[in-house]
């Protein structure tokens, strides 16, 4: 089999072929084509994520300059190593709480139940624009204080960011990044229009709780909130409406699932868990090497970079029992699809209450939905979804 990224399908199921080839002939891959490491077994991965002073999260100084990459980059603590990354987090964490995720539980069973009215009785409609993608973009905005009727303009940005073509190599040229810097311009123009209005005027929203965080003594300056605002704008919304399209694909696929899972809505939780480790929704993620150092049985140099295949990890034998099952009882399950160690997904606690309260909220709603003709998925070596689902619905 032909192991470059570059050369692989973009459809889940040869991904997934990939993904068992190389766990089983090549877990610890030098990718020559594509310029960098692959890894596929969850416990290289797990060690990897572990240990972020040998393999940093900062990819920065790798690119060409681009001043709107190194902008947003500053709050982007995704994208940051300790000491400012703890730092960070802590501060973003200050406003950011358990507690302001559980207030929304009421917000977001509204919002579920105004989208599904707008659709109730229609045979057949498309479940990302109905449901999938308004519902998380809403409870985002508000949760900021920006207009959730800008929405449309998020998911422009969101698929001009999210939805460029594959470059032929790992870190791109910087034509390829002048594609991506244009919305990244016009979105951080936007959000830094909407934290200087907080700053002057502050309101009962998370930006201003933002700017108010305090950590040791110091506070979030305009250029860090807008990193993390961005961040949470457009990667949670994603994740969310991934998850849920993920959930209806899963089912589909697997009829016994959807209806053991209707018989009994206490699976749910369970049942999400098993959706995000069979798709995860963003299967890889990128670390860099300070230092010469062993993944697996390969020495990767200091300076190239490693892909973390955590959809393959997801479904790796030596972790998961029958990994090529879908059970929605499956526990303990380990998942790497929210990350692992201090970099762990903070907005994971937002997709799993969105989605733990839209999934039966649909179920009950529709006792018979199918996934329709005109399906339309992203490339899954980048990200597993639809931006598209039509499907059709038997109301109740």
């Amino acid at each position: 089999m032909e192991t470059t990224f570059a050369a692989q399908p973009t459809t889940l199921e040869g991904v997934w072929q990939w993904w068992r080839w190389m766990r089983e002939h090549d877990p610890v891959s030098w990718d020559e084509k594509y310029g960098a490491w692959h890894v596929f077994r969850y416990a290289d991965i797990v060690r990897v994520l572990a240990d972020p002073l040998t393999f940093s999260s900062d990819l920065v100084g790798l690119l060409p300059p681009q001043p709107e990459i190194e902008l947003f980059s500053k709050g982007n603590f995704v994208r940051m190593d300790p000491p400012r990354h703890d730092k960070l987090r802590k501060l973003v964490s200050k406003a950011f709480t358990p507690r302001v995720v559980a207030d929304l539980e009421p917000r977001i069973t509204e919002v579920t139940d105004e989208l599904l009215d707008a659709v109730t009785g229609e045979p057949g409609f498309d479940l990302v624009a109905a449901l999938a993608y308004p519902l998380p973009v809403t409870v985002i905005a508000e949760l900021l204080g920006v207009p959730a009727s800008d929405r449309g303009l998020f998911r422009t940005w969101a698929d001009a960011l999210l939805n460029q073509p594959l470059p032929d190599r790992m870190l791109p040229d910087e034509e390829t990044l002048r594609l991506r810097a244009a919305p990244l311009h016009d979105m951080i123009g936007y959000l830094l229009t909407h934290i200087r209005d907080r700053r002057a005027a502050p309101r009962d929203d998370l930006t201003s709780q933002l700017i108010d965080a305090e950590v040791d003594g110091e506070r979030l300056v305009d250029d860090e909130i807008v990193g993390f605002v961005g961040l949470l704008l457009i990667a949670g919304h994603i994740t969310t409406t991934t998850l849920l399209t993920n959930t209806v694909l899963c089912l589909d696929t697997h009829p016994d699932a959807a209806r053991d899972l209707r018989a009994d809505l206490s699976l749910v939780p369970t049942a999400l868990e098993e959706v995000l480790r069979d798709r995860a929704p963003f299967p890889r993620l990128a670390r860099v090497a300070t230092a010469a150092s062993a993944v697996g049985e390969r020495t990767v140099p200091a300076g190239q970079v490693i892909n973390l295949w955590i959809g393959s990890a997801n479904h790796d034998e030596r972790e998961f029992l029958d990994p090529d099952d879908f059970d929605i009882r499956r526990s303990p399950n380990p998942h790497l699809s929210f990350g692992h160690g201090i970099h762990f997904c903070l907005g994971a606690p937002l997709a799993r209450l969105e989605a733990a309260i839209a999934v039966p909220m649909l179920l009950r709603r529709c006792p018979d939905l199918a996934v329709a003709d005109g399906v339309e998925l992203f490339d899954a070596r980048v990200m597993a979804g639809a931006r598209r689902l039509p499907v059709a619905a038997l109301w109740a």
